[in-house]
């Protein structure tokens, strides 16, 4: 299915915006001033949708898998 010129737009511009939040991440996880403290995002969780987004806008459909362990 292919994605309208609206959607597509909208992907692009979310994943620039993932992609800032991966540098500023890159650039320092966490940092101190004075007795505050900051923790950025999750870099793991940010790469995670920088690639959905990225496959989406590609038009590649993602994966899901779902294990039940069983007990034969």
């Amino acid at each position: 299915m292919a994605l309208s010129e609206t959607r597509k737009a909208y992907l692009k511009r979310r994943l620039e915006l993932y992609l800032a939040a991966e540098e500023m991440i890159l650039r320092g996880q966490s940092y101190r001033i004075g007795t505050r403290s900051l923790t950025r995002a999750d870099l793991a969780a940010v790469q995670r949708l920088i690639g959905q987004l990225e496959a989406a806008i590609d038009g590649k459909k993602s994966r899901t898998f779902r294990v039940v362990p069983r007990d034969l």
